[in-house]
């Protein structure tokens, strides 16, 4: 009964549940041995399971094993399981693209691999002075590719396969060739790589429209939610600015987000409510000092950074230039990114991001920005 968040297990047992193919004779008998018990008792069984020290992975597990039995099962789970924003806890595929809680951040961490242009996100379980050593659970991963002149960042909940025709598609980044642009759909380039567009699979709110013209697609069963068109929605874009002391000064980054409701978006942890336009959050990098004795610029990343690198970089919030009373905060840092071996770095992201919008903006910083350094 096991089951693993990058699977997408629930979806998919769910799934036969409700539609009711693909299942045998004694299958579907097992079934209806576990959809016939009372209601209360299953929510009780769920909770206890909740209650039992099951806050961490790989102990989590359990609770997606539990929704995973039947649809009575999975509406139990969703009604003890709290939603992100409020347990801070990445349990099923949706979290991913939840908000993540407003007080602390969710720590995360990336692994990059060279030989195939690979990325790697985990979900942190250990404490944050052993990250060479987590093996961490896996959320997502990343593939880069050449598109002509444009680079693009295919994300996917599933490692083996990434390609936006499969069913754990997720997003990808774009940016322009010369790297220093990238936009959130899926991780897309402009022409100067200055800009970054990021393409979501799923409608930030409703109404959104298809920023492709790739035909829409249902989701499958490893989808962040079923039953929702799946195509390209541009969420945000990420833009290095001109920096003029090239290498030896730090990156001027700009962000501007489509971030998911926290009262709106999601009714609990497993379903979809409507989905409302709450803005654009506009983000920005939060400014270094230059330390003398050191003779280099420098960020309090709080241990969980070991390594200078100029990709090195932490994310506040600035007002938006498109509405004078919007209020920014320069103390809270919403997303850090940093490095701490030759090809981990860590990702602590919070409210209002998502764990796939965080992932797309971390993306963009890898590699040499040309018209930037």
């Amino acid at each position: 009964m096991a089951a693993s968040l990058a699977s997408g297990e629930v979806a998919r047992r769910d799934g036969v549940a409700e539609v009711g193919t693909g299942a045998g004779a004694g299958t579907e008998e097992e079934e209806d041995r576990w959809v016939r018990l009372l209601p209360e008792l299953v929510a009780e069984v769920v909770r206890r399971v909740e209650a039992s020290g099951r806050e961490r992975w790989p102990a989590r597990r359990d609770l997606v094993s539990c929704a995973s039995v039947c649809r009575r099962w999975r509406e139990a789970a969703a009604t003890v399981v709290r939603p992100l924003p409020e347990s801070g806890k990445i349990t099923f595929p949706a979290s991913l693209k939840q908000p993540g809680p407003k007080d602390f951040p969710i720590q995360c961490f990336i692994k990059r691999n060279k030989n195939n242009s690979m990325f790697f996100l985990y979900l942190g379980l250990r404490n944050n002075l052993t990250v060479a050593t987590d093996k961490g659970k896996f959320l997502m991963a990343a593939k880069r590719f050449r598109r002509g002149a444009h680079i693009e960042y295919i994300i996917s909940l599933d490692a083996d396969v990434l390609s936006q025709g499969n069913k754990a598609y997720v997003g990808k980044l774009r940016s322009d060739f010369w790297g220093t642009n990238f936009c959130c759909t899926h991780c897309r380039s402009d022409f100067w790589g200055t800009n970054f567009k990021i393409y979501d699979s799923q409608p930030p709110y409703d109404g959104a429209k298809v920023s492709s013209t790739r035909s829409i697609r249902r989701f499958g069963s490893r989808r962040i939610s079923p039953q929702v068109s799946s195509g390209n929605f541009d969420v945000g874009q990420v833009s290095y600015k001109y920096n003029l002391l090239k290498s030896r000064g730090p990156r001027r980054m700009f962000c501007t987000m489509e971030c998911p409701s926290v009262q709106e978006t999601w009714e609990n942890s497993l379903k979809v409510k409507s989905l409302r336009r709450t803005g654009t959050t506009v983000l920005r990098n939060k400014a270094p000092r230059w330390h003398e004795h050191l003779q280099c610029w420098c960020l309090n990343f709080h241990g969980r950074v070991t390594v200078a690198s100029v990709k090195n970089f932490q994310l506040v919030a600035t007002p938006d230039p498109g509405h004078p009373d919007s209020i920014g905060d320069e103390e809270t840092v919403l997303l850090q990114f940093g490095k701490v071996d030759s090809d981990i770095f860590t990702m602590d992201y919070r409210q209002p991001l998502s764990a796939f919008q965080a992932f797309a903006i971390c993306l963009s910083s890898f590699g040499t920005k040309l018209a930037c350094e």
